[in-house]
């Protein structure tokens, strides 16, 4: 077997994602090691989670105006020399360094190219799923570039939207895919099997 490929995780709050990387590792279903975390507050229960994995983790305080922020974000990555940048619940945005270009994924609680954007995040996206009357959704996995949810998609997976859903029962079924779906896709690039082409992640194989 391959060895693992080497992962950090950037988080902002409670850490679900990072902790469902962390199960799959653990369960032998996902070739890959969380080398390291950057949290973005030093409260963030995902901090929490890290330590109890042992993953060793950084914590650059969230200050998007202050010059340095980025570069102190990326100082951080890079002192843990990964292979690939999984954003687990980040809430930052920021300027993909040329070392780091298609080598950060995101995750989307909606189908891109609808309902991403500024301030959509969390919850802001299952009342305006269920707002526009939509009848599906899902989660979408892509390249992080250098604005929000505009990157090159790799990985989507679909949830009905049902007549009597809340926000709540949907970010749950969202969640679930979301849990499916970040993996796979790091699997993806773990087995070298990523291309992307311009707007276009073409998958081998």
């Amino acid at each position: 077997m391959a060895d693992p490929i080497r992962i950090v995780a950037l988080l902002s709050g409670g850490g679900t994602t990072l902790q469902n990387l962390i199960d799959r590792i653990a369960a032998g279903t996902l070739n890959a090691r969380v080398v390291g975390a950057v949290s973005s507050r030093p409260d963030a229960f995902g901090v929490t989670r890290a330590g109890r994995a042992g993953v060793p983790v950084r914590v650059v305080r969230a200050a998007p105006r202050r010059a340095s922020f980025a570069d102190e974000v990326w100082a951080a990555v890079r002192g843990f020399a990964p292979e690939l940048v999984c954003l687990a619940g980040w809430l930052h945005l920021l300027t993909i360094p040329d070392d780091f270009k298609h080598k950060v994924l995101n995750i989307h609680p909606s189908l891109l190219p609808a309902f991403g954007g500024k301030g959509m995040y969390g919850h802001h996206v299952h009342e305006a799923v269920l707002n526009y009357g939509a009848k599906v959704s899902g989660c979408t996995v892509h390249f992080a570039d250098d604005t929000y949810d505009t990157g090159p998609i790799l990985v989507q997976r679909c949830v009905p939207v049902n007549d009597a859903d809340t926000p709540d029962a949907l970010a749950a079924r969202v969640f679930e895919a979301e849990c499916e779906a970040y993996p796979e896709a790091i699997r993806l690039i773990a087995e070298g099997r990523v291309a992307v082409q311009g707007r276009r992640v073409v998958v081998s194989g």
